[in-house]
């Protein structure tokens, strides 16, 4: 890995270009995207399984788009009993984070006849993207469903692309019904981002989407933001570490590179004080990437966006952190405790040489959909709160309304809104 000093004259050009990740060829993708989620609004079904045919190469129709309780019942039947305890362990602790979220409505009444609230209120249908594909990812299938399940939404919808042979990965359908998904569909890509926001013959049109998924599903998300909610668009995975003297070289270069193999787009950077810690870091990363199974991928990612930034002080390192708002942002010093008090831009922050990245991915609970491309500056992890609104609830006893109808009539006069004020006035005529 490269290694930087960071100065205060040039830190700021340097933190900048760590984060220009984002695809040049973003908007050749857009017309394309836009064609098909116009075609699916247009002709539903018919457009849905047309593109499941030329991307997936997967002949679907009304009869078989939905997952059946059969199809279900044979991916049990394949999915290994060992991971199929760790999802159940997994899953315990996912569901009891976000349970600590829930939040509930209240009221507050007062002797003069007023009464001020807020009704907290689960959406009612949220459609859960979950990539498909040679890979699957049954940790994504978890960390979607669960906050929503929890918050009470009262039907989760997945959709998720097929193989050629019209299935569905065994471990994701385990997952989702683990989870608790209502009805699954054979859908995929920015076709199916459409059906979710649209509604079509077969798939009902969902209040959010929420879910990763590739460059066409994250443009597609973005295009039917206003038609329905969405949580974010997901950008490429990241990693930061904080480290000192006291660190584990060893520990550190396995963390850095369990994000960089994610994709070449990815980021992974220390930053640390340390010039003897920079240099065996780099080393090992060496090691490491000469073994691991995406070593190429690993490769490409650290010679792009991969670095070691060596600072004056922890001050000048929690200044870095704060300024690349990384999506997760590991601590191992001496005092991990009191960098993380400073940190006021983090997806996730994890503290202490045994709390490495890979544990929130899968386990701990936390949710690992995160703020991604220095976004954690002002959004937060997925949460029970992404699947609730809220609304505000007044009542007045003409007692109270009296005491300041004339309050309320002036203000409205003196922004000329005279129907305001007469909607106050006639009350007391």
């Amino acid at each position: 890995m490269r290694i930087e000093r960071l100065y205060e004259s040039t830190g700021r050009n340097l933190l900048r270009d760590l984060l220009k990740r984002n695809p040049d060829q973003y908007t050749e993708y857009e017309k394309g995207v836009r064609e098909i989620l116009s075609a699916v609004r247009e002709r539903g079904d018919e457009a849905l399984f047309e593109f499941t045919r030329k991307f997936d190469g997967a002949v679907i129709d009304s009869f078989t788009v939905k997952v059946t309780e059969e199809e279900i019942a044979e991916a049990y039947s394949l999915v290994d009993g060992e991971l199929l305890r760790v999802i159940r362990k997994a899953l315990k602790n996912i569901r009891s984070y976000h349970e600590k979220q829930r939040q509930y409505s209240w009221f507050d009444s007062k002797p003069d006849g007023t009464m001020l609230g807020q009704k907290v209120t689960p959406l009612f249908r949220v459609g859960v993207y979950v990539p498909g594909g040679k890979a699957a990812y049954p940790s994504s299938v978890l960390m979607n469903i669960v906050p929503a399940k929890v918050a009470g939404v009262d039907e989760i919808v997945m959709a998720t692309p097929p193989g050629r042979d019209g299935r569905i990965t065994p471990t994701t359908l385990v997952a989702a019904r683990e989870a608790g998904a209502d009805v699954i569909y054979k859908a995929g890509g920015a076709q199916a981002v459409g059906a979710l926001a649209y509604g079509t013959e077969s798939i009902p049109k969902v209040d959010k989407i929420v879910g990763p998924g590739n460059i066409y599903v994250a443009l597609a998300k973005k295009a039917v933001y206003g038609d329905v909610s969405i949580d974010a668009i997901a950008g490429p995975s990241e990693i930061l570490v904080i480290a000192d003297e006291t660190a584990n070289p060893r520990y550190v270069a396995a963390d850095l590179l369990s994000q960089a193999e994610h994709d070449e787009l990815a980021s992974a950077v220390l930053v640390t004080d340390s010039g003897e810690l920079a240099e065996k870091v780099s080393l090992e990363a060496e090691r490491f990437t000469a073994e691991l199974s995406r070593g190429e991928i690993i490769r490409k990612s650290l010679d792009n966006y991969g670095c070691i930034l060596i600072v004056e002080d922890m001050d000048a390192a929690v200044r870095a952190a704060n300024e690349i708002a990384p999506e997760h942002l590991e601590i191992q010093t001496k005092n991990p405790y009191d960098v993380m008090m400073r940190i006021r831009n983090a997806g996730a922050i994890f503290i202490g040489e045994y709390a490495s990245e890979p544990l929130g991915d899968y386990f701990a609970g936390p949710n690992h959909v995160l703020p991604t491309n220095g976004t954690a500056r002002f959004f937060s992890p997925l949460s029970v709160d992404d699947f609730i609104k809220k609304s505000s609830i007044i009542a007045y006893s003409k007692e109270a309304l009296s005491a300041v109808h004339k309050d309320i009539e002036s203000f409205a006069r003196a922004e000329q809104l005279t129907a305001h004020a007469n909607s106050i006035q006639v009350r007391f005529e």
